[in-house]
């Protein structure tokens, strides 16, 4: 049977994956302004926009809800997270982007040099057999010293099985916070924290399918993100312009008061009870802020349920609060690893906090521009564990 090959009608040729994604422009106007931005346009009347929703709509990109609402499909979160990713690693520095090995030689990774002795249960697969002969012609040779042995001339031993060293994978669980306060919407950080938690999660699930990464967004309150809500959650609107508030109203009602503020020890807590779900043998939180605690959560009076309290200027409450709880995480054997957003001089007045919290903790501090975090937080995962050690 023979096949003629020849360019279709037109000789137009075949769209790339590329081609049938959405133009650089409207995914950062996704990403800008979250699930307000897709409504806007579905809103919209201009005959241009209308059709490149439909055209997104068969390509499968987005879909309508029950109630008629836009929404990004797995597909489309899937494409987020895999441009967010590329975009990413562009600005890392060679040598840490295939990074996230444990120290010590392990049973799976990539080979790195000398060999090692062959106990029971370690893969065959890394048989060094150069290494081995020479053992089994050692050995022969020295046995042939003494009297004749039966058999053929060289035998092998389990004693004479060399394998290669491989640096070995290890297992972790991570849980990313991210600031969702009023103030995240300046200088773009909400953007840039939006995009690292979107490379960091294609990271997790194509490189490292071992790990595991779950997101909690706080604010006045915290609450566990969806992976398909990620690319479009939004920092809440600053609700008031007043200098000082005292608020305290019982966590159930705290959809009634103002949603802006900063509650790490609420966000602290979550993330500890996320982590203790999952069994990987090493636990870490990163944090991703631009300001100090401004609101903690208490017991209540009648001793059930929590209280949350609002609190601005920032008070020592919040912070103590807060510290008190990473104290308990990092109890745990959980690492803290806090990412400080500062843009401006008078930005570091908080600074003095996250020393604290790092000290406390024993964790590590990275003072970064909205910009830099991408570059900065995808290097710490990387490169956490990118350490080699000697065989003794």
């Amino acid at each position: 049977m023979r096949y003629t090959y020849s360019t279709g009608p037109g000789d137009e040729p075949f769209l790339s994956p590329d081609d049938l994604f959405p133009s650089q422009g409207m995914l950062d106007f996704l990403t800008q302004y979250g699930q307000d931005g897709l409504d806007a346009l579905d809103a919209n009347d201009d005959e241009q926009l209308k059709a490149l929703i439909q055209e997104m709509i068969d390509a499968g990109l987005i879909e309508r809800d029950e109630a008629g609402n836009l929404k990004l499909t797995p597909r489309m979160v899937r494409g987020l997270e895999h441009r967010a990713l590329l975009e990413i690693f562009r600005d890392l520095r060679p040598g840490v982007r295939d990074g996230h090995q444990s120290p010590l030689p392990g049973r799976s990774g990539e080979r790195t040099d000398g060999t090692k002795p062959y106990h029971f249960g370690d893969p065959l697969s890394e048989l060094a057999a150069h290494e081995t002969l020479g053992n089994a012609i050692r050995r022969v040779a020295r046995e042939a010293l003494a009297p004749e042995p039966a058999g053929p001339l060289i035998r092998f031993e389990e004693r004479d099985i060399e394998l290669n060293n491989v640096e070995a994978t290890s297992e972790c669980a991570t849980v990313v916070l991210l600031d969702l306060s009023g103030s995240m919407m300046r200088y773009g950080r909400h953007i840039s924290a939006k995009k690292v938690a979107l490379g960091l999660r294609s990271l997790v699930r194509t490189k490292f399918p071992l790990d595991t990464i779950d997101f909690i967004g706080f604010a006045s309150i915290a609450e566990s993100i969806r992976d398909a809500d990620l690319p479009l959650i939004m920092p809440k609107p600053i609700s008031t312009r007043q200098y000082e508030i005292r608020v305290r109203v019982p966590l159930d009602q705290a959809d009634k008061t103002h949603p802006h503020f900063t509650n790490l020890h609420h966000g602290l807590q979550m993330a500890r009870s996320a982590l203790a779900r999952r069994g990987a043998p090493n636990k870490q939180i990163f944090i991703i802020t631009d300001g100090e605690p401004t609101a903690h959560l208490t017991s209540a009076k009648e001793g059930i349920g929590q209280t949350l309290n609002l609190v601005y200027p920032p008070d020592p409450a919040s912070s103590q609060a807060a510290l008190q709880e990473a104290l308990r995480c990092q109890q745990l054997g959980i690492r803290m690893s806090t990412f400080a957003l500062i843009e401006e001089y008078h930005g570091m007045d908080w600074v003095g906090f996250v020393e604290q919290f790092t000290r406390l903790t024993r964790g590590v501090a990275y003072y970064c521009t909205a910009g830099d975090l991408s570059a900065t937080l995808m290097e710490s995962y990387l490169t956490g564990k990118k350490k080699r050690q000697a065989l003794g």
